[in-house]
């Protein structure tokens, strides 16, 4: 039995149903964006100060405001990328200019919201933390960012064999009083004390080798 074949034309229509429901998509996206800048110049100064609110939400422990302040900084992006995905597809993408742009200087603790690097210390193990802004690969999924954690002392026992270990997927509703300084520290200490038992593990002789501070 032969099968039936969709005529040209009903392919056609089908084309323009998905165009024209795209259209309505973007056109009610727009809607909603209405109030947010259009452009990046005007976009910064906006999303500096949605990181001061951030910061304050987080540091209050309002996760409804933070999970809102999630969606608006997607929305900004998604308007200055046109209503197109990919808001973080590339360097150039809006959303990854405007972390980069507002990231934190580097050994400074950031704001919450803001992306950085920074060193902390648990027990006598030194850390230096990579953690995630409004577009890291949790925001808008977890209240709580997304960080790896990176050995500072090579020749020192640490929480992997390869010097690095990645937090993601961290649940729970914020916290009031924390910090992204004094969260990453409780979330890797947690870590050892109830994934490796309280004992730390020599990183191996290869992921040693050619990094600075390595014998």
């Amino acid at each position: 039995m032969s099968r039936r074949r969709t005529a040209p034309a009903q392919l056609g229509f089908d084309a323009l149903l998905s165009n024209a429901d795209q259209v309505n998509a973007n056109r009610q996206a727009a809607r909603e964006c209405a109030d947010l800048p259009g452009t990046m110049e005007a976009a910064l100064p906006f999303y500096r100060s949605l990181i001061d609110r951030y910061h304050a939400a987080m540091r209050t422990g309002d996760a409804d405001a933070v999970l809102a302040m999630h969606r608006e900084a997607h929305r900004l992006a998604l308007k200055l990328n046109n209503f197109e995905p990919g808001i973080c597809a590339d360097d150039d993408a809006p959303g990854c200019v405007l972390d980069r742009e507002t990231r934190a200087p580097d050994g400074i603790v950031p704001l919450w919201g803001q992306s950085g690097s920074f060193e902390i210390a648990v027990g006598t193990m030194r850390v230096r933390i990579d953690i995630e802004g409004l577009f890291g690969i949790c925001s808008g999924h977890f209240v709580w960012p997304g960080f790896s954690a990176h050995a500072v002392e090579l020749d020192r026992p640490f929480l992997s064999e390869t010097g690095y270990q990645s937090f993601l997927g961290l649940s729970g509703a914020p916290k009031p009083g924390l910090t992204p300084d004094s969260f990453t520290a409780a979330v890797v200490a947690g870590h050892v004390r109830r994934e490796l038992k309280g004992r730390l593990l020599a990183i191996k002789p290869e992921y040693r080798r050619g990094k600075e501070g390595a014998p």
